[in-house]
């Protein structure tokens, strides 16, 4: 592709979370490039604090009409911080993997060039993902918010003792359960806890939530699909020896006392992931997950 060829994406703001060697040199070899190419390069505030140069840097909340592409150098738990803050902008995604699966961060550290290059000038495809918004409320009143990415998981701590907890979905009663906790996820957190407490894997696009039990006592709960405009509700047993923890994304532990409810619903914003277009849902599964290779002969390429 020639380098003459106009960019679709003009100003561009770096991102990262993570103070290691081999991220703030990614972070130095892409700025370069940036450069090399004709864009703006602004790093995001704390991110420029990880670089040994001093960068020009602008805080997440002035990202809106500033900002046409944020690029996040990271793993998945990276791409995660970021964009739990930058969704409300609206400002498009793009994951550069420096962690280890890279389910949402695709592009190798040595492919920037061939890679990020189509990107710049329009070449490229759009994921939008919808998060989970968690409202956690007392004696109805609200106490707390937090919004999620991948999950929502209600759970008793570092305790091993189990908890109790009743669903509702859309205020019908669906069940009371015994268990290690649940977790609520989107599509896009298929592929990750809930994937390793045995829930299915959605397509990333898919309007649907998945509540996975942990551990449950009874061997008859198995997860549940259920619509993306659903309404869904944990109510805390009262019979709980423990205060059991609400976290989103692993992050913000709200502690939970007997009679509180979690309501999980699909927060307004959205994020607009950028992936080459190229990018194929099932190969990275194949790649991550260590799927099995196509038996026999390939299909031909249409």
């Amino acid at each position: 592709m020639s380098k003459q060829a106009p960019l679709h994406f003009t100003t561009v703001a770096l991102l990262a979370s993570v103070k290691v060697e081999a991220v703030s040199a990614t972070l130095e070899k892409l700025e370069q490039y940036l450069l090399s190419e004709g864009c703006e390069v602004l790093f995001e505030q704390s991110t420029a604090e990880l670089m040994a140069h001093n960068p020009a840097s602008l805080p997440i909340a002035e990202f809106a009409g500033r900002v046409d592409l944020s690029i996040v150098v990271g793993g998945d738990g990276s791409m995660l911080s970021a964009a739990r803050k930058i969704a409300a902008s609206g400002i498009p995604m793009l994951g550069i993997n420096r962690g280890r699966l890279g389910f949402l961060t695709d592009i190798s550290p040595d492919e920037l060039a061939e890679r990020v290059a189509p990107v710049l000038r329009g070449h490229y495809t759009v994921s939008q993902r919808f998060m989970l918004d968690a409202r956690i409320s007392r004696n109805g009143e609200l106490l707390n918010r937090g919004r999620a990415v991948n999950d929502v998981v209600l759970h008793p701590g570092r305790s091993v003792r189990m908890m109790e907890f009743d669903l509702y979905v859309d205020k019908q009663f669906v069940y009371s359960q015994s268990s290690d906790g649940v977790i609520v996820a989107t599509p896009t957190g298929s592929t990750a806890y809930a994937l390793s407490a045995g829930g299915p894997i959605l397509f990333p696009e898919l309007d649907a939530i998945i509540v996975v039990p942990l551990n449950p006592h009874t061997l008859s709960s198995r997860p549940i699909t259920l619509s993306g405009s659903a309404c869904i509700e944990l109510q805390v047993s009262a019979r709980n020896e423990l205060m059991p923890l609400v976290t989103c994304d692993g992050h913000n532990d709200f502690v939970t006392q007997p009679g509180d409810v979690i309501t999980i619903t699909k927060h307004p914003d959205a994020l607009l992931l950028i992936h080459p277009q190229d990018h194929n849902f099932y190969q990275i599964c194949r790649s991550k997950l260590g799927w099995g290779g196509r038996l026999g002969r390939p299909l031909k390429e249409q």
